[in-house]
């Protein structure tokens, strides 16, 4: 599966672009994005958290995530300003957000609230 086709049955995070991501929250699934960047502790705390949620939610969402540092557009458009920071996406509308390191639980039922 290439990043710019993600699909709700991928069973691992998919790799959202500046490019990519409108298509991808506007493809009628609910979609949980990770704000994220390679030099935050927290969100690599909270990486295997993402990488179960994307399993455990296969074919009921989409679970992605969006370095802050490769594609600023998207994280300046949601006034992200503080990261790990998690919104749910659905119908392209934000229906939740999550900011900083969360357990796994937390996370879980945050997204089962929208799938």
């Amino acid at each position: 599966m290439t990043p710019s086709a993600p699909a709700a049955g991928s069973s691992t995070p998919v790799i959202l672009t500046d490019a990519n991501f409108e298509q991808t929250i506007r493809n009628g699934q609910t979609v949980l994005v990770d704000f994220w960047a390679a030099w935050c502790g927290p969100c690599r705390a909270i990486a295997p958290s993402i990488e179960a949620l994307a399993k455990e939610f296969a074919g009921r969402a989409v679970v992605a995530k969006l370095n802050v540092d490769e594609n600023p557009r998207t994280a300046q458009r949601f006034n992200i300003q503080g990261i790990p920071a998690l919104l749910v996406f659905k119908a392209g509308k934000v229906v939740e957000q999550v900011t900083g390191a969360q357990p796994l639980n937390a996370l879980r039922q945050v997204l089962a609230r929208h799938a």
